[in-house]
């Protein structure tokens, strides 16, 4: 036995953790990990941070152009959105996909924040309308959280699916429908 693992107990359990990380996450795994963490760290980010500014004790801003245009922060969500779209598309590349999930989970994040905008075409963020983008971002958290819990379970249909699918297009499963219409 090391001295030096005497000296850290922990040393193994760490060394364990990530050989078991290693395993059983790959890249898709940990991408929806990252998106996940991403989407509900920056929402609850923000609704800090509009709290924040609303209630004048934190030192940030809304955003507002010498016009008087407010720039609402799903305009930043959007952007974002479209740049990993487009490099989610033309980019083959697994080891980006978690950055790339990353910056989607927090562009989905400020786009979900501020559902209620876009779905009054006003801005209700703290009125009792805007109450849905708390509650959609609650159902999309739950939802990823689902995918991410049983992505082998989600798989697997998915495989039963195609099965399925290639059966029935096949000419043996034609076969089988032609036997039992009596055709």
């Amino acid at each position: 036995m090391n001295i030096h693992n005497l000296l850290h107990p922990g040393f193994h359990f760490r060394k364990r953790v990530v050989s078991a990380y290693k395993q059983h996450v790959d890249y898709r795994r940990e991408a929806a990990l990252r998106m996940w963490i991403a989407f509900i760290g920056t929402f609850l980010f923000l609704r800090f941070l509009t709290y924040g500014i609303r209630y004048h004790f934190l030192p940030a801003r809304n955003i507002v152009t010498s016009g008087g245009l407010h720039i609402h922060h799903f305009v930043w969500g959007i952007l974002i959105l479209l740049v990993v779209g487009f490099l989610g598309i033309t980019i083959d590349s697994p080891r980006l996909h978690a950055w790339l999930a990353t910056a989607f989970g927090i562009g989905a994040a400020l786009v979900i924040d501020e559902f209620a905008l876009w779905l009054n075409l006003r801005d209700v963020y703290w009125l009792r309308e805007g109450r849905i983008s708390i509650d959609v971002a609650i159902v999309i958290a739950g939802l990823l959280g689902l995918y991410y819990a049983a992505y082998r379970f989600w798989n697997q249909v998915a495989r039963e699916l195609q099965a399925a699918v290639k059966f029935v297009t096949s000419e043996e499963g034609r076969l089988l429908r032609r036997q039992s219409t009596g055709k």
